[in-house]
């Protein structure tokens, strides 16, 4: 009887612990998903801006080419 007792209290403890991965995870999930967003918003942000960049420079090598 005493290592059915013993049996039921690791089983609690890990249901305890289980209970409380379950409560935590969706928090620590839509964390990280916010975080991505905000990273892809921003990658978006600085893809955009190195592309008026490429055609500012594109622009300029395509007028000293065309002035020589």
């Amino acid at each position: 009887m005493e290592i059915f007792g013993g049996f039921l209290v690791i089983l609690w403890i890990a249901g305890f612990f289980l209970t409380i991965i379950w409560f935590i995870l969706p928090f620590v999930v839509f964390g990280i998903k916010a975080r991505t967003d905000e990273s892809l918003a921003r990658i978006r942000e600085i893809e955009t801006r190195l592309a008026v960049i490429e055609n500012m420079l594109t622009k300029v090598v395509q007028e000293r080419h065309s002035g020589d």
